[in-house]
């Protein structure tokens, strides 16, 4: 098993120590800290026959285990380890706490839940989905589950800025620079300082400026436009888009070493289509925010339709029945006035017919595909048996099976 570390001297997440885990100051230790007495690299972490070593790397002020030095020590449950100032304790995996989000699809939640470990790093995550999955909402979660949660969490849209403008608006720039830089401005980089930058769109940052994010990364430091200094950051990285980087990258305008840069985490949310398990729990959340109720059939009627938009779509039209229809019970009627279900739907018919344009299914949803077949071929092609041991309505079960051109008749048992 692995252990986790818990902070004790300014107590906080406990982390998961993975294998070859370094502790020390420099960033580029997979668990940073900040400390006078600590050095850059101080501890190493590795498991050797299910045990649990730690390594002092020669630091300056040392390494203790229940105030004894050592210099490599076999770790058991609840021994406390010093370094310089700081304190940890080494605690069972049982006292990790569950990811701020959670989902009624039992593969999407299981990815959710792998993310309160990886919160806790400094690593970057990519996110990868459709526009209107929840990319933004599932970084502000990461972000209040990690050791950076105290600290500013900056949003950059990648597409919403010109190449000119959006060098200034990651690294700052200094007073005239250029035409209308009138005083010297922090960029993204600097805002976040201490805490987390999130760079949606991803896909869409220029080819010019990805050479300069990607030294921003790996060396963290930037420059601002027309300055002849460089600044160290401080800066958790998490990206999103909905783009096919792959292809991108094939045609020559995402960089392949920053996609590897980004790429250590990935996360790829469903579209809602996928994970309708969830409808009720989301319509719910925004009928309350904005006031609005619905009939039973209105409800019925919403499930039948297929969100080509996303869980930002389901959120825009309860937004426009509160400000169309206030105070009103909203019915199947109102629902067939504010859904454009002709263009919507066909967009999406083209989309699964075509595959994706050929993408290559992400992660989760592999995962979600080979179930399905499994369960299939034990139940010989029995769909409501196989929609019921998956936990998802037979409907849903169905468009599933359209979506991964699943043939069913492949899984009925043939006459003798």
């Amino acid at each position: 098993m692995n252990y986790l570390l818990k902070p004790l001297t300014n107590p906080g997440i406990a982390t998961v120590i993975s294998d070859f885990m370094t502790l020390g100051t420099d960033k580029n230790c997979q668990y940073p800290v900040t400390s006078a007495d600590v050095s850059e690299r101080h501890v190493r972490f590795e498991y050797r026959d299910n045990s649990l070593i730690a390594k002092d790397m020669r630091s300056q002020t040392g390494t203790y285990v229940n105030g004894e030095k050592i210099t490599e020590h076999t770790l058991s449950l609840n021994d406390i380890l010093t370094l310089g100032d700081l304190e940890f304790q080494i605690v069972s995996p049982e006292e990790k706490s569950a990811f701020p989000l959670q989902s009624k699809n039992a593969i999407w939640n299981d990815e959710l839940n792998s993310l309160v470990h990886g919160a806790q790093s400094d690593f970057p995550i990519l996110m990868l989905g459709s526009s209107g999955s929840g990319k933004e909402v599932i970084a502000k979660a990461i972000h209040q589950s990690s050791r950076r949660k105290d600290g500013p969490l900056v949003c950059v849209n990648c597409s919403a800025l010109t190449e000119t403008l959006v060098e200034s608006e990651l690294f700052g720039h200094v007073k005239g620079s250029f035409t209308g830089a009138v005083s010297d401005r922090k960029g993204a980089f600097e805002s976040a300082r201490g805490g987390t930058l999130f760079l949606d769109e991803i896909g869409d940052l220029p080819y010019s400026i990805q050479a300069k994010l990607l030294r921003a990364l790996e060396n963290s430091e930037i420059r601002p436009v027309g300055s002849d200094r460089t600044i160290q950051t401080d800066v958790r990285i998490l990206a999103a888009t909905h783009k096919n980087l792959s292809e991108k990258i094939n045609q020559g305008t995402f960089r392949l070493d920053l996609f590897y840069r980004l790429n250590v985490i990935q996360v790829s949310p469903p579209d809602l289509i996928n994970r309708m398990e969830d409808f009720d729990m989301l319509l719910g959340e925004f009928c309350k925010n904005y006031r609005v109720r619905f009939s039973f059939a209105a409800t019925s009627e919403l499930k039948k339709y297929k969100w080509p938009g996303n869980i930002r779509e389901l959120k825009n039209l309860v937004a426009r029945c509160s400000a169309l229809y206030p105070h009103e019970l909203i019915t199947e009627n109102h629902i067939n006035k504010l859904l454009d279900k002709t263009t919507s739907e066909e967009t999406l018919d083209n989309e699964l017919v075509n595959g994706r344009s050929g993408q290559q299914l992400p992660i989760i949803k592999e995962i979600e595909k080979q179930m399905i077949i499994k369960r299939l071929t034990v139940n010989k092609g029995n769909q409501k048996l196989t929609a019921s041991e998956l936990g998802m309505p037979k409907s849903t079960l169905h468009d599933r099976l359209k979506y991964y051109n699943i043939d069913v008749v492949n899984f009925k048992q043939k006459p003798a």
